[in-house]
């Protein structure tokens, strides 16, 4: 930066002005210190020729011609498979059986088959037996099967999901009836039932059902209209599950919120009631436990898998036996039963509150929504029967 002092000196005749004084000096200082420099246009004395089109790197190219090549090899092999359907050309693609039965032995077990296949399980290898108790479970699996177009899809277990749960139920069944022979195997200190408490249990710490939002601030407008607020419902959905089963499947059990007030971090549930809790598990027949294990994986929410299980599962007939017998002729008229609709509904107010507020994302909460109900619905058809 360059400075440039001006000095300004008044007329000699201004000296003897009786009003005359000093004039200020004032310091200048400029913008820049650069020169200043026009650009000079200098005339063209001779066109030249347009410049050449601009060509893209080998590299590029082959990378674009290598990317066409695969989407027409994409294509060209979509349109093999939608010529071929009727025509496989491999045993996976092809559907091995014709008809899907239930056939029922002597014992009344009752097992599917693929013609005069019976459908095994994949872990012991023996054909897959369903309780006798359960037809309409064993008529769900076969119209699995029949849903089928190949044998490569049995081999996607969320094609057959019935028969998967069916199969973990077996296994279960099988190990609680040798449990030497279990615990014998290498690697193998704990076994199915351990594997799944331990599983599903820290979902009490988190439940749904105990999982409450923070209540409103007290800044609100006092002119607003009143509304339920997002904890105002989960309280009145998760008193009666809770009550329920404190009262009668879990009596003495004190079931906490997993937050309080101002904190973020959820607070561990009393060790005396993770331990009643842990052995009601442990006392649970096969088919039962493992539809607990899918309703918790489902909605994330211990307290309403175990209120299904209790509401369908043939251990606890006796349980709800005298639980209407204790009410009332009209209450039990009125009365609906805790099924799929209820557990789903309690699983997600959150959700309801929000897409209320906010609006539903298509292809998202609705296709969630169907889910959630899907695999509660295969969770009460895996504990419920005939011996209700």
């Amino acid at each position: 930066m360059k400075g440039r002092l001006l000095l300004i000196i008044p007329s000699r005749s201004s000296f003897f002005h009786p009003q005359w004084q000093p004039t200020s000096i004032h310091y200048q200082r400029c913008i820049h210190s650069s020169y200043r420099k026009c650009a000079v246009a200098h005339p063209v004395t001779q066109p030249g020729p347009p410049p050449s089109v601009p060509l893209p790197a080998a590299s590029q190219y082959g990378e674009r011609v290598d990317r066409r090549r695969r989407q027409a090899e994409i294509v060209k092999r979509g349109q093999e498979i939608r010529s071929n359907q009727s025509k496989p050309n491999s045993a996976l693609k092809k559907r091995f059986w014709k008809d899907v039965s239930v056939k029922t032995d002597q014992d009344g077990v009752h097992t599917i088959y693929l013609d005069a296949r019976p459908v095994k399980n994949s872990q012991s290898k023996t054909p897959l037996p369903i309780a006798s108790s359960k037809p309409h479970l064993a008529t769900a699996i076969a119209l699995e099967w029949d849903l089928l177009v190949s044998a490569q899809q049995a081999l996607r277990s969320h094609l057959i999901p019935l028969t998967s749960l069916a199969a973990r139920a077996h296994d279960l069944s099988l190990e609680d009836i040798t449990p030497a022979a279990a615990s014998s195997a290498p690697h193998s200190s704990r076994t199915i039932r351990d594997d799944i408490i331990a599983t599903i249990l820290p979902y009490l710490d988190t439940d749904t059902l105990l999982c409450w939002a923070p209540p409103p601030s007290k800044g609100a407008d006092a002119g607003e209209p009143v509304t339920p607020s997002l904890r105002d419902l989960q309280i009145r959905t998760a008193q009666p599950i809770i009550s329920y089963l404190m009262s009668n499947v879990w009596p003495g059990v004190q079931l906490n919120p997993s937050f309080n007030a101002n904190s973020i971090v959820p607070a561990s549930q009393p060790a005396a009631s993770r331990d009643v809790i842990r052995g009601w598990m442990a006392g649970l027949n096969a088919w039962e436990l493992v539809g607990l294990e899918r309703a918790v994986l489902a909605g994330k929410s211990l307290c309403v898998g175990a209120r299904l299980v209790v509401e369908w599962g043939e251990s606890f007939a006796d349980l709800r036996a005298a639980l209407d017998a204790s009410q009332e002729a009209p209450e039990r008229a009125g009365k609906r039963r805790f099924g799929i609709e209820e557990a789903a509904e309690a699983c997600s107010v959150e959700v309801r509150w929000q897409t209320g507020q906010w609006g539903e994302v298509e292809d998202t909460h609705d296709v969630e929504r169907e889910d959630l109900r899907r695999q509660f619905g295969s969770m009460v058809l895996l504990v419920s029967g005939t011996g209700q």
